[in-house]
């Protein structure tokens, strides 16, 4: 019986370690409701001070610069915070943040993300920003998607719900602002408060 009760966790042990060698097991919480904080924040600084809120596919305005650097500043500022977080993990678990599974997440991410970067671009130098939101959203779904073949399978799930909200935003192109707040807020804050009590703590 005992040597039985050895084999299985024997082979326990031998998944887990397989695990962590496949999977990107790192991601923190705090990385994802900080994420949502600051997209909060930026969409209430692009609606309030600079009075952005595109109801329709062609639209136009006179602080679209500033617009666009903070969507920048936020995505910046929301990569430092995930990289910092998760070498903080890594380095609890005596691990290190960049090995081989990490570095195949960033490439297949990458793909979707520049994919989408370049899209909005485009329809930005052409006046339909009433389709960013909607493309942000969905691209960033897709992103997601493909990182959960990385790491937790939550991630996977969150991916979707974002696919759907940029699919959703685009009938409803009037409301785009509230769709960025639900997608890249309230669900990273969602997302990031489940991750913490489900496996950091």
């Amino acid at each position: 019986m005992k040597e039985h009760q050895d084999y299985i966790k024997d082979i326990a042990e031998i998944r887990s370690m397989m695990e962590r060698s496949s999977k990107f097991l790192s991601l923190s919480g705090w990385a994802g409701i900080l994420a949502g904080a600051y997209a909060l924040a930026g969409a209430w600084i692009s609606y309030s001070v600079y009075e952005f809120n595109p109801n329709e596919p062609f639209y136009s305005h006179g602080q679209l610069h500033q617009v666009i650097l903070l969507a920048i500043g936020v995505f910046v500022l929301a990569l430092i915070t995930a990289i910092y977080f998760s070498k903080r993990n890594a380095n609890s678990k005596g691990e290190t943040i960049w090995n081989s599974t990490s570095q195949r997440l960033i490439a297949n991410m990458a793909v979707p993300v520049l994919t989408g970067g370049i899209l909005i671009l485009i329809l930005i130098s052409k006046g339909l920003m009433g389709l960013t939101i909607p493309s942000m959203l969905i691209f960033y779904g897709l992103s997601l998607f493909v990182a959960g073949n990385f790491t937790i399978k939550e991630v996977k799930l969150l991916g979707i719900i974002e696919i759907i909200l940029g699919l959703a935003s685009v009938f409803f192109i009037e409301y785009g602002l509230f769709f960025w707040v639900i997608g890249f807020g309230v669900f990273h804050i969602i997302y990031g408060t489940y991750m913490h009590f489900r496996y950091e703590r």
